[in-house]
């Protein structure tokens, strides 16, 4: 039904562990593209996903991080998993790639279930027609790369479409609130079988962040005045002038966030992730940059199974 798509750094993998009973229990699956060298903390998120009897998809050719170059180690990974049916290979299909080397990832990853994620690529038919009917694979979408002529290659098969809600810019520069997306509500107008976003993080990579001049919270929530459509809000700290304070400037982005939820108006879903940020404020307890992403993206996750259950 949802396929959340995550990059392998620290965080992400941890959301992955700390929710994997509840993606499970939901039939979500995540997508990892892993981007860091070590494996151990895939492992760790994966061993989670196995443990809560839930599924997940691991793309075996990153284009991103430490094992862009070579995905060997990545392909030895997905093989240790080999028993499980659950833990599918993502084979991630770049403008800069040939119908060959689709077809050999293809074929060295036969004995899993396939997952083909188009992002650019530019030979969907050829693709299509190798495929042909003796192969069961999913495809999966990005929007920004794949119009409905590019995805009709593929109307017989399973089909996800991937959507990135987070327009990403300077922290100091979010608006208040604006649109993430409305694919939990149209996906199946659009003639899909599920639906993916990239959470509160986005699809533009980085691999640290610059200096926060402000800090920003951003957290989901679904409207229901608007059809249900799914909006995101941005508290972002008072202070901005200067990269100094950050944990001065995270309590003044608490404090908006705490007076929107007393305001009673906010249509925030009281989740887990949303009493921890409560607790971080009655303590006046700051847990850093990355640890507060991980909180924001567990609330998505949270969210996004509270209004399909």
């Amino acid at each position: 039904m949802y396929y959340p798509y995550f990059r392998g750094k620290q965080f992400e993998l941890i959301s992955i562990r700390e929710n994997a009973p509840l993606m499970a229990a939901s039939n979500f699956a995540p997508i990892v593209e892993p981007v860091r060298e070590a494996l151990s903390g895939l492992d760790r998120a994966i061993k989670a996903v196995c443990e809560a009897k839930g599924k997940a998809i691991v793309i075996v050719n990153p284009y991103h991080g430490d094992h862009r170059e070579n995905g060997a180690g990545i392909t030895e990974f997905v093989r240790g998993y080999i028993d499980n049916p659950s833990i599918g290979a993502g084979i991630l299909l770049r403008q800069d790639m040939g119908i060959a080397e689709a077809m050999q990832l293809c074929e060295r990853h036969h004995q899993h279930q396939l997952n083909f994620i188009h992002a650019g690529f530019t030979h969907g038919k050829e693709l299509a027609h190798e495929l042909g009917e003796t192969l069961t694979a999913r495809h999966i979408f990005n929007e920004n790369f794949c119009p409905k002529t590019y995805r009709k290659h593929f109307s017989g098969s399973e089909r996800i479409l991937l959507r990135d809600g987070f327009k990403r810019r300077r922290n100091r520069d979010y608006p208040p609130v604006e649109l993430f997306s409305d694919l939990n509500v149209t996906f199946q107008d659009e003639g899909m079988n599920a639906f993916g976003d990239f959470s509160i993080v986005g699809d533009d990579y980085s691999e640290s962040g610059g200096p926060a001049y402000a800090v920003a919270i951003h957290l989901t929530f679904i409207d229901p005045d608007q059809d249900d459509a799914m909006f995101i809000y941005h508290f972002v700290s008072t202070s901005q002038d200067t990269p100094t304070d950050p944990a001065g400037k995270f309590a003044e982005a608490l404090d908006k966030l705490i007076d929107k939820l007393n305001s009673g108006t906010s249509n925030l879903y009281e989740t887990n992730a949303l009493q921890e940020l409560r607790s971080l404020h009655s303590k006046g307890h700051f847990p850093g940059l990355g640890y507060l992403k991980k909180i924001s993206l567990n609330h998505h996750i949270e969210t996004v199974a509270k209004f399909f259950s």
